[in-house]
């Protein structure tokens, strides 16, 4: 009976020992930043330790221990990190010297910080073995945007049984209440050469490490300093050679400048604001071979438009928002009918939190006049407000408004939609979901209070096994706001139930988890009529050695409400009004990404329309690292009709060379050749990071007519910009 009590306490005391806050003390001396961890305060700091794996196995102990300390000063954070490692024999797995890598493909540390205690939003700071950097905005409890980009500073040392990194962090680069005594923090390791995940406070299975809602109370033995004035100031030059003569244009010079700015309002407030903007340096989008009835989505990739991205870009859903970013700086030139680039003047952005529970959002831009091209100025201006409920979760009220300062031919005057959402997070990350009603208003239309609107309904559960989701959308059949947002059908109702369960090895063996799964999706129109229904069973597995498979079966059914023709090619048209039944299966493969060589594909085989198609889309990639990688993606799609409608073969083939030569200087170049399009494109672009956040890109981009490689146009650019303190 002794023992057994002597157990007992044991574990009860070790269970309030893990609860307990980590105290962090403020330095007493100058933190070195040089990887050695030599300094009195980093002996004298709480360790946290004792790692769980999030993966393969959440109930076992990180295999190699990791430990982190850390302490602060009047100006920034500091992060002191000890990863030990048994295997020494085995290298470390880096993708490259590129900032902002993918957390999956990298060995890393990773620190999560919740600085108002909401365990929604955050930051989130990361650093590979080989001193490479990588940082980001948590939203919605877990998810990372990495496109935000803020100055810090990171040293590496490694040694025959481990690697150290200490991270300076700059209080101005992060957003806090004034007068915080504690944050929220995890922080994770993901050990990819030994392929363990593995966090300070238990994060379970199911869930990505990142989540928010198993992270812990850092306490802080003073208040953290006030930060004073913190402005930001980013000005840019760049000069650029357009040669369109291939295409009958003409040969064309320019030069431009601008800057951005950013100024912190308050500690958890930000203003940016941005003159002349020029995206010229932003990747182009990549070719894909279009075989959809309806308009593809393409990501924003523009700085501007991506910080705290999620207060505007997250509203509805992602085949019915309301808002696009992308609309923004696009016009129809009247004299050809064709989609061009229209200058923005400037661009404003409000966004942050004002306390723990109210977060808002402001964003107002102006685009220019191009009287030659029939484009007139457009004014877009989006207001959220975000107030947080019942814990995690939150209400969300918008406006979004484009108005025209004079009337384009084919574009209303103005467009307005305004809407409430909830958004549902619960504590234990077990339900997440969101409920949302929106309503557009265009100029010389009359209200109605159905077809003006839309709607929908999303509800998710994740267990350690089971996932299970429905949603569904209403879109009105005058729900016009494909001019600020972006809707893919209108007149609809859509429903979209899938689900999975994932059985979990108890063996050491080679096999981690396999499991099967579902997705459907069903259209429906005003009356009731099936117009699409998709029904896709599949069952995968998951390897020790990284390596994931699978494979299933599809049935769909299509009616056509519009004639349609099935390669995109502008051939003999599926007539309107007739249905289509198909079946066919499909599969993927993914290899051990720890391996220099990989390949990843993925295809399917079986009825499509009144035919058949055999799609296949492989990419293999070679990793020489740490210095950059080689790799070829194709997919290739053979449509066989019959008579008299028109069969197809279709070959995308994309070659991609990522080079970094230093953690500074980075070259990527890719081409495509897309055989639908009759293109062949060629971009390449060389950055210099020369200062923290300052670059120097050098930008050639040129489309060729495939076979000849005749120039159709090309485009040289420089750009330089400076990230100033002031």
């Amino acid at each position: 009976m002794g023992t057994a009590w002597t157990v007992f306490v044991a574990v009860l005391l070790n269970s309030v020992a893990l609860s307990q806050s980590l105290l962090v003390s403020p330095t007493d001396t100058l933190v070195r930043l040089d990887g050695e961890l030599t300094e009195s305060v980093w002996q004298r700091a709480a360790v946290a330790g004792q790692f769980t794996q999030n993966f393969p196995n959440d109930t076992l102990p990180a295999s190699n221990r990791t430990e982190v300390r850390l302490t602060y000063d009047q100006n920034n954070l500091y992060v002191g990190v000890v990863c030990f490692d048994q295997n020494r024999n085995k290298r470390f797995v880096a993708s490259s010297l590129r900032r902002d890598w993918e957390w999956d493909l990298n060995d890393n540390f990773t620190l999560y910080i919740d600085p108002f205690g909401d365990r929604t939003n955050g930051f989130t700071f990361n650093v590979t073995p080989l001193g490479v950097e990588r940082e980001g905005q948590l939203f919605n409890g877990e998810r990372v945007a990495t496109e935000w980009d803020n100055k810090w500073r990171s040293f590496v040392k490694v040694y025959p049984d481990r690697w150290q990194a200490e991270l300076m962090i700059p209080f101005k680069s992060i957003r806090y209440r004034q007068n915080s005594t504690w944050f929220l923090m995890n922080f994770a390791r993901h050990d990819l050469k030994n392929n363990q995940r593995t966090s300070w406070r238990r994060v379970p299975i199911a869930y990505r490490i990142s989540a928010l809602a198993f992270a812990d109370t850092v306490r802080f033995s003073t208040p953290l300093p006030r930060v004073g004035t913190n402005i930001s100031l980013i000005p840019y030059v760049s000069g650029r050679i357009d040669d369109n003569r291939g295409e009958g244009g003409a040969y064309k010079p320019g030069s431009n400048a601008g800057f951005d700015a950013k100024v912190a309002v308050t500690p958890a407030l930000n203003l940016d604001l941005t003159v002349n903007p020029d995206f010229s340096q932003v990747e182009v989008d990549q070719q894909v071979t279009n075989l959809d009835r309806f308009e593809i989505f393409f990501p924003e990739r523009r700085q501007f438009f991506l910080e705290n991205n999620d207060l505007f870009a997250n509203l509805g859903f992602e085949q019915s928002r309301p808002f696009f970013s992308r609309r923004i700086g696009i016009g129809r030139d009247t004299s050809t009918g064709v989609t061009v680039q229209n200058p923005i003047l400037y661009g404003l952005r409000l966004s942050g939190k004002v306390d723990k529970n109210w977060r808002i959002g402001l964003l107002n831009t102006q685009t220019a006049r191009q009287s030659s091209r029939g484009i007139s100025p457009q004014n877009y201006t989006v207001g959220v407000v975000q107030r947080q409920v019942l814990g995690r979760s939150n209400l969300v009220g918008f406006f979004i408004n484009r108005d025209a300062a004079s009337v384009t031919p084919g574009l209303s005057r103005y467009t307005r939609i305004g809407g409430v959402e909830f958004n549902l997070l619960t504590a234990d990350n077990r339900w997440a979901g969101k409920v949302w009603g929106h309503k557009a208003f265009q100029e010389g239309q009359a209200v109605n209070t159905t077809q003006d609107a839309a709607h929908g309904l999303l509800l998710t559960y994740t267990s350690r096994n089971l996932m299970l989701e429905w949603s569904h959308e209403y879109i009105g059949a005058r729900y016009n706001i494909n001019d600020v947002g972006y809707v893919a059908r209108r007149g609809q109702w859509g429903f979209f139930p899938k689900g999975g369960y994932t059985f979990y090895s108890r063996q050491q063996g080679g096999l981690v988890s396999h499991g099967p799964g579902f997705e459907t999706r069903f259209y429906r129109d005003l009356t009731g009529r099936l117009l699409d229904r998709e029904l896709n069973l599949f069952y995968s597995f998951a390897l020790r050695n990284t390596t994931e498979f699978g494979g299933g079966f599809y049935s769909y059914y299509t009616y056509l409400f519009s004639a349609f023709d099935p390669t995109n090619l502008d051939g003999k048209a599926l007539p309107a009004g007739t249905d289509y039944r198909i079946k066919g299966g499909f599969w993927f493969l993914n290899t051990d990404r720890r391996k220099l060589l990989t390949l990843q594909v993925e295809g399917w085989t079986g009825g499509y329309f009144n035919g058949t198609n055999f799609n296949i889309a492989p990419t293999l990639n070679y990793r020489f690292q740490p210095y950059g990688s080689f790799g070829i993606t194709a997919e290739h799609n053979n449509i066989r009709l019959p008579a008299p409608y028109s069969s197809a073969s279709f070959w995308l083939v994309g070659p991609r060379l990522d080079l970094t030569f230093s953690r500074r200087v980075f070259l990527t170049t890719f081409a495509q050749f897309n055989n639908q399009t009759n293109n062949t494109l060629l971009n390449t672009r060389l950055q210099w990071r020369y200062a923290p956040v300052s670059d120097l890109f050098v930008v050639y981009q040129e489309n060729y007519i495939p076979g000849s490689f005749q120039s159709k146009n090309r485009t040289l650019v420089l750009k330089l910009s400076y990230w100033l303190n002031l």
